[in-house]
């Protein structure tokens, strides 16, 4: 009990210093989980994609398409159960910065590949029934104020021209890694459009979404579907939906290693300023320790009163950065959330927080901890007066 009061009153003595050090913690806690938020961002289309999902595309280039016939043939493969197709839109809303990703769909085949969207059913079957119906996702609603039955006009960048489509739905994520920045619409509505403004342009699409009935399995189907279409004018790239969303992280791979970097470097630096914090108490507090030592207090105790203050101060630090985190992470989320549509803290990146917290305690505790353990009693009483 006395130990504890006197840990309190140590760490009390300079409140201008611990203070600050509690500060420096707090923001490099707070930096450091945000970063390492961030990596988890890049990688959550991956983690939150399909084991029973292929994507099929042009084994040349996303940028080229496909033809719509690829579809009847590809269903008589053995172990698919469905298949959607869809072509990637790239429309702006009102100008250029209001941009989201937005795709034209077969609406019916795509959402039964994607039951993680939850949509009220009398939605669903209103924008099924719509030819210029579209849903989409609730963050993104929300960001621009649409509800159902709003007119949205999008300012098409591949398919030239004002598309205007009602919205029918708003679907929710069912879980926290489902993507609800999206906007969906029908394939058919632009299709029928291109036939008579852009014939070479019609019946063509950018990307097959299969499903597999045995995930085991699905690199043997993803072979075999490509097989099919090998020395054809459009050959294919059959990959499953992980290894698909993979190709996209791949591209920022030097960015992403640069930030796990910087995160790091973020500890480190606060490490430093947390030893010389230590280091400061302890050189002052020589004499007291010898007195401690003199008055019969070994030297697990005195090494406990370091290491404790340590401890509380970068214990103290790390909640204070992990509270802050979040409201940091809402406003970097809806400052990026066009790129990072998926931004949450997760606990893991909590525990992270905390491993750092600790060991930057225990780590900017060693040296001074050494020192006052191995004082002689003589020559630091001197330092008392």
């Amino acid at each position: 009990m006395h130990m504890t009061k006197l840990l309190f009153k140590n760490i009390l003595r300079h409140k201008l210093r611990t203070g600050l050090t509690i500060l420096g913690l707090t923001v490099a806690i707070m930096a450091f989980g945000l970063l390492r938020t961030v990596i988890s961002a890049w990688y959550t289309g991956v983690e939150a994609s399909s084991a029973s999902r292929l994507v099929t595309r042009n084994a040349v280039s996303l940028v080229f398409s496909l033809p719509l016939s690829y579809k009847d043939k590809i269903r008589q493969m053995q172990g698919v159960t469905a298949v959607s197709y869809g072509n990637w839109f790239g429309g702006v809303y009102i100008s250029e910065k209001n941009f989201f990703p937005n795709f034209t769909v077969d609406p019916k085949s795509y959402l039964d590949l994607y039951p993680e969207y939850l949509l009220a059913q009398e939605q669903r079957k209103a924008f099924f029934l719509d030819r210029k119906g579209c849903i989409a996702g609730r963050k993104l609603a929300e960001k621009y104020g649409w509800k159902v039955g709003d007119s949205i006009v999008l300012k098409g960048t591949i398919f030239p021209g004002k598309w205007e489509v009602i919205l029918r739905g708003i679907y929710h994520g069912a879980q926290k890694s489902t993507d609800e920045t999206q906007l969906f619409f029908h394939w058919e509505y632009v299709n029928e459009s291109l036939k008579k403004t852009a014939p070479s342009r019609a019946d063509i699409v950018g990307f097959y979404m299969v499903g597999v009935k045995n995930p085991d399995q699905a690199a043997g189907v993803a072979v075999a579907i490509d097989s099919i279409f090998k020395n054809s004018l459009a050959e294919t790239l059959t990959e499953t939906e992980k290894a698909f969303a993979l190709t996209f992280v791949t591209m920022f791979e030097t960015l992403i290693i640069v930030i796990q970097l910087v995160s790091f470097i973020v500890i480190i630096i606060i490490m430093a300023v947390m030893a010389n914090t230590m280091a400061m108490s302890a050189r002052e507090r020589m004499g007291e320790y010898a007195v401690m030592k003199t008055l019969g207090f070994g030297a697990k105790h005195v090494a406990g009163l370091v290491f404790g203050e340590s401890l509380l101060i970068a214990l103290t630090g790390c909640m204070l950065g992990i509270i802050l985190t979040y409201p940091a992470a809402q406003w970097f989320s809806d400052a990026m959330g066009t790129y990072l549509p998926v931004f949450n803290v997760e606990r893991r990146t909590l525990g992270l927080d905390l491993i750092a917290a600790v060991l930057v305690g225990i780590i900017a505790a060693l040296l001074p901890t050494w020192r006052a353990v191995h004082l002689k009693i003589a020559d630091n009483l001197k330092r008392i007066g």
